[in-house]
């Protein structure tokens, strides 16, 4: 059975922490890419692909702030993760575990990300022209859009 890395449980958390500390009611798939920002694994992968990490987390602040106001409750515990956000972790987790890999990051939450088509989180990615095709090759082959990213070991997600 394939566990969360290090790094991905305590992205994981920050987003959960992230959604409560602004009174949401639901952690989102824009909280967990927000917090992924700041996870090695899912960080190299998006450098690899040309995202300007900085850009990426600015769009998505200004989306939590002004577009998730709906979410707000003021009697409230901790943020539960959406739907897309379980599905999301699910889908990785899957994918680790049907490759035969033990550990799931950052990296692949990424790429599962793609596959929750109505998400703001897979639009600010692409607005970046970052698509799953690039994480997939990236951490598969170590093959960046951004040649300077790449790498000649494989990057972490991929064993």
């Amino acid at each position: 059975m394939a566990t969360f890395s290090e790094n991905l449980e305590k992205s994981i958390h920050r987003a959960i922490a992230l959604a409560t500390e602004r009174k949401h009611e639901l952690a989102t798939l824009e909280h967990l890419l927000f917090a992924l920002t700041d996870d090695e694994d899912a960080r190299a992968v998006m450098l690899a692909c040309n995202v300007d990490i900085e850009k990426l987390r600015e769009q998505l602040m200004e989306y939590i702030e002004d577009d998730l106001d709906k979410l707000m409750v003021e009697d409230m515990e901790e943020a539960k993760p959406t739907a897309g956000f379980h599905r999301v972790v699910q889908r990785a987790l899957i994918h680790v575990e049907t490759s035969g890999r033990s550990e799931v990051t950052g990296a692949n939450i990424i790429v599962a990300i793609f596959a929750e088509r109505e998400s703001h989180a897979t639009y600010f990615l692409q607005a970046q022209d970052m698509t799953r095709y690039d994480a997939v090759n990236y951490i598969s082959h170590g093959l960046a859009k951004n040649a300077a990213a790449g790498q000649s070991r494989s990057p972490r997600g991929r064993g």
